[in-house]
């Protein structure tokens, strides 16, 4: 006697050479692709990016790493006995070095120049030129109109 195959695999195999017929029958259309203009972009150019980046690199990356580092430190003084540190000053040390790099992320972005030239090393007189930006972009879309008219 012969077995009898299934028709669950009689199906399959049915199925699979239909599916696949389906699946790439399309692939060769080509969709008309329409082109859109593009706005002007209204976000912050690279340039200026990187530049924020590398200050806030630099001004907030180095007192979270200290801040970071004074636990460290701290239990290695402590486990060697080489003196006793009260845990609520290892805190208030580290939470110092953390609001210093709190505050170095916002000068690094406040500080950074918006021209193509890179401006001075610490950019202290581009700040106030910065804030008065960051005002104006959180203003309402109708004050900015208003005021251009």
């Amino acid at each position: 006697m012969k077995k009898k195959q299934s028709k669950k695999k009689n199906l399959n195999k049915k199925k699979n050479n239909s599916s696949s017929n389906v699946a790439f029958a399309n692939i060769e259309k080509k969709i008309d692709e329409v082109t859109v203009p593009r706005k002007p972009k209204s976000g912050i150019p690279k340039y200026v990016a990187d530049r924020m980046a590398r200050r806030i690199f630099f001004a907030a990356g180095i007192p979270t790493i200290l801040g970071m580092s004074v636990f460290v430190v701290s239990y290695i003084i402590v486990t060697r006995n080489i003196a006793e540190i009260p845990p609520s000053s290892t805190i208030a040390i580290s939470a110092l070095f953390f609001l210093l790099g709190l505050a170095g992320l916002s000068f690094g972005i406040l500080s950074a120049s918006w021209d193509k030239e890179p401006g001075s090393f610490f950019g202290i007189e581009n700040i106030p030129m910065n804030i008065q930006r960051a005002k104006n972009a959180f203003k309402p879309a109708s004050q900015n109109f208003e005021e251009n008219i």
